[in-house]
């Protein structure tokens, strides 16, 4: 079967892009708090922020955490529980206690505005429907106060058709070791949609003991066509940067893109 022919899913698999407990345990073990690159590169871009900032996608904390111990007024939502659940044992257990939710990018609301909204590390192609993900970019535009930016990090467009298998595996404190083997299943050139398979494994002495299937749906957007994106949800001062690297602009060797768009004053 070709990669590119839509493979059918079991009714009664789990709904794409859940973050299930095997999932979120591997994130802790992979990406605790304040371990990514881009770490420095918000707390330089929030510095002196005056009002609260949103992390839309929270996840385990990794971001949030190093935020709040800078200062700054931080609070986030997220789709998976057992995310939220990991997030608040983090913060707990260095003393924060930011206001967490559960909620979906489709359907979060507040009754308050932000300053600035952050979608980190490439969460925001995890909506892999183009009408919904539109509507998400005017949803974040209702929640900014007037001059507040969203900030948002896309994977290039060539992400879409990588086929390279992903295969890793991390040891556990207590001993296990915990493998993913991650494939894609559908490239869709025509609605930039992927597709993968995503199976968790734990084995102990030898013997596997657990398996978790996460089906993972993306979206990928070209670079001008998210500018276009933002502009039509209303925002200006459109921006876009490299790797996380201030000053440095989107090249053919980019890994990630850094966008910050403004609601007009």
């Amino acid at each position: 079967m070709s990669i590119a022919e839509p493979i059918s899913v079991p009714t009664n698999a789990p709904h794409p892009n859940r973050y299930g407990a095997m999932c979120t345990e591997v994130y802790d073990l992979d990406k605790p708090p304040g371990s990514l690159p881009d770490v420095p590169f918000y707390l330089e871009r929030l510095a002196g922020t005056e009002g609260p900032i949103l992390e839309a996608g929270v996840g385990t904390g990794r971001l949030l955490i190093p935020l709040l111990e800078a200062g700054l007024e931080v609070e986030g939502f997220d789709r998976s529980a057992d995310m939220l659940a990991s997030c608040a044992r983090h913060c707990a257990a260095r003393g924060l206690s930011p206001a967490l939710r559960q909620a979906r990018f489709q359907d979060f609301g507040y009754d308050h505005d932000f300053a600035a909204i952050l979608v980190p590390a490439g969460t925001f192609t995890l909506l892999d429907d183009f009408a919904e993900a539109l509507a998400v970019l005017k949803r974040f535009f209702d929640h900014l106060r007037p001059g507040g930016r969203l900030l948002i990090d896309l994977m290039p467009l060539g992400h879409l058709t990588s086929e390279r298998p992903d295969i890793r595996t991390w040891t556990t404190p207590s001993g296990d070791v915990l493998r993913i083997e991650g494939r894609a299943v559908e490239i869709d050139l025509v609605r930039q949609r992927r597709v993968t398979h995503d199976r968790y494994e734990r084995w102990r002495d030898g013997r596997l003991v657990e398996t978790e299937l996460e089906i993972m749906a993306f979206r990928f957007w070209g670079l001008k066509e998210f500018e276009l994106a933002l502009a039509a949800a209303g925002f200006s001062c459109i921006s876009v940067g490299a790797d996380h690297q201030p000053g440095r602009p989107p090249g053919r060797s980019s890994r990630i893109l850094n966008f910050e768009a403004r609601r007009p004053v």
